[in-house]
């Protein structure tokens, strides 16, 4: 008998419950507070699910299910937790695609939950039925089909451990209808920190370290590349020890942009395609690379066949995949970048590279005289540029605003000229380069960091791929900035048609609508400057409204983003003009 109490008093407390209602009190679980989505057939039980923990989830209603993943990964980008989306079966489940290759590339912790069909009815082809496990295997880092609803904790909780451990990345459960109405027994839900052969973080090499710091401690002309993997990490405090401790010139890629402030005297700034030119072009002087949590994107390498072939790479990365993917490294440091610099921190001299660093001065005077000048302070006769409006922008609001950029000329504009104070004000689409980002990840987050100024800096083209969300700001009143960068252009295809293809502009000429009459009728205050004159005044009016405003900018349609490195160049043959 007394065994028997013993058994009894181990057995854990059930609830009986539909799937739907535990996946919700799962989410709870997980310490979801605000999720987005779109409503649909397969994933109705759900939504009557939420219904009943309204106050205690906030569903956010975006109007189209690539919406939802966008402001997900905002959320996700801004506040650091798993951004969460909901989304039916069929074309609601393909609409997602896009959004998670985005987030599978960029490193983006994020769930999606889809409604399936009922488990009896796959695979005969009926009403908004696609096999969405087959569609997102290449681009989410996992994804399952639950079938019974008495596995429906099981997944979310491996759900969400694998979204957010080791290197973050969209993860997709897909629940059949069937699933979410059937009633069982749930024990108190568990989460998840441990999956068999899944080694999220890999254990730090003392070798690999004391090789590190002796290259770092001998260098003479040493240079940190830095990338996402230092905001993933929330390493702040320890990269930026690192960096004065060693003295080291630091440049960022656009995904590691805002982990170290861009007045840091060794922020020597961008890497890449549209970066500045003296850390592309030392990258081919440099001895010791130190690359930290970046992956040697071909954007940032230009050939990579005549990439710093003279240093010694060392590169810290989560992601035993990532290491000699590209680049060669004579020293990889396997692991968390917080763990990996704050270990090193303990082995590197501290030291200064005066001399190495006027080098970087140098080149930056003649980037400054011959593109930025110009760039920032056009001449009275011509057009507004992209960069003084993004200058006057950063000025006023002194760095501090979260930036969300969509992709193309803007992008690069805004990730050059804003001077970022704070950690974690980047937001963009790197990898994957996704039109139409901006808006719905500026949604998602204002929503992480209400307390923030949130700006999406945008094109006419990229705008009017998602310029649906709007409704979600005028639904939800969320206060988030749009400035429109109007050039009646897909800019920068324009661009690559004007030094590669003769000029012979095709398809890229944007006949717009009034987006002024769009603002007014989401309810959305706007502005539009065409007078550099207006232009700063606007701006103060623009920031300092209270509530969503659109100011629409008319740039120069014809004006280039210099400097370029041309596909397929060296990162030496960077162009100023």
């Amino acid at each position: 008998m007394e065994e028997v109490a013993t058994k009894s008093q181990k057995t854990k407390a059930k609830t009986t419950m539909s799937g739907a209602a535990a996946l919700v009190n799962c989410l709870i679980r997980e310490g979801v507070e605000t999720l987005f989505g779109y409503p649909g057939g397969a994933i109705m039980p759900v939504y009557d699910a939420l219904f009943d923990q309204k106050d205690k989830i906030k569903h956010i209603m975006t109007r189209h299910e690539q919406g939802a993943t966008h402001a997900a990964q905002g959320f996700a980008r801004v506040s650091g937790k798993v951004g969460v989306c909901l989304a039916t079966s069929g074309p609601g489940a393909t609409n997602l695609i896009t959004g998670l290759a985005d987030a599978q590339l960029d490193s983006t912790p994020m769930v999606c939950i889809t409604g399936q069909v009922p488990g009896k009815m796959i695979g005969s082809d009926a009403f908004q039925e696609t096999d969405i496990v087959s569609i997102s295997m290449a681009v989410t880092k996992w994804n399952i089909q639950v079938t019974k609803a008495k596995d429906i904790p099981n997944a979310v909780a491996k759900a969400f451990f694998i979204a957010r451990s080791g290197k973050p990345g969209p993860v997709l459960v897909d629940i059949t209808k069937d699933a979410q109405f059937e009633v069982a027994d749930f024990e108190e839900y568990e989460t998840c920190d441990q999956i068999r052969s899944y080694v999220p973080n890999p254990k730090l090499s003392e070798k690999a370290l004391d090789d590190a710091a002796k290259l770092i401690n001998s260098a003479k002309k040493p240079l940190i590349l830095f990338g996402h993997g230092v905001l993933l990490s929330n390493a702040k405090k320890e990269f930026q020890e690192f960096v004065e401790k060693t003295g080291i010139p630091a440049a960022w890629t656009i995904m590691g942009l805002s982990a170290l402030p861009t007045s840091h005297p060794l922020n020597v700034g961008m890497l890449g395609m549209h970066g500045n030119y003296a850390p592309n072009i030392l990258t081919n002087e440099c001895d010791v690379l130190i690359a930290v949590g970046m992956r040697f994107d071909d954007r940032v390498t230009g050939d990579v066949s005549r990439y710093a072939k003279q240093a010694k790479v060392i590169h810290l990365e989560i992601d035993p995949a990532e290491i000699n993917k590209n680049v060669e490294a004579d020293v990889p440091v396997l692991g968390n970048c917080k763990e990996s610099l704050a270990a090193l921190l303990n082995k590197v001299n501290k030291k200064k590279h005066d001399e190495w660093l006027t080098r970087f001065k140098e080149l930056n005077a003649q980037e400054e005289e011959k593109v930025i000048k110009n760039e920032l302070n056009p001449q009275a006769d011509e057009p507004m540029s992209m960069g003084e409006v993004i200058k006057h922008i950063s000025n006023i609001s002194r760095g501090n605003a979260i930036i969300v950029t969509d992709v193309g000329q803007h992008q690069m504009v805004a990730q050059r000229y804003y001077k970022y104070a704070n950690w974690k004000s980047n937001v963009t689409s790197g990898g994957l380069g996704t039109m139409g980002f901006a808006l719905p990840a500026a949604i998602g987050a204002k929503f992480a960091a209400p307390h923030r100024q949130v700006i999406a800096v945008i094109g006419d083209g990229g705008f009017q791929m998602t310029i649906q969300e709007l409704g979600v700001i005028f639904e939800t009143k969320v206060d988030v900035k749009i400035l429109l960068l109007n050039n009646e252009f897909l800019g920068m295809v324009r661009q690559w048609q004007d030094m590669f293809f003769e000029k012979r502009y095709s398809s890229v000429d944007m006949v717009n609508p009034d987006f002024q009459m769009i603002a007014k009728g989401y309810g959305i205050a706007s502005e539009k400057v065409t007078e550099r004159e207006k232009l700063e005044d606007s701006i103060h009016r623009f920031l300092n409204h209270e509530g969503s405003y659109l100011l629409e900018v008319m740039v120069g349609k014809e004006n280039n983003i210099f400097p370029m490195i041309p596909t397929g160049a060296s990162v030496s043959e960077i162009r100023l003009e």
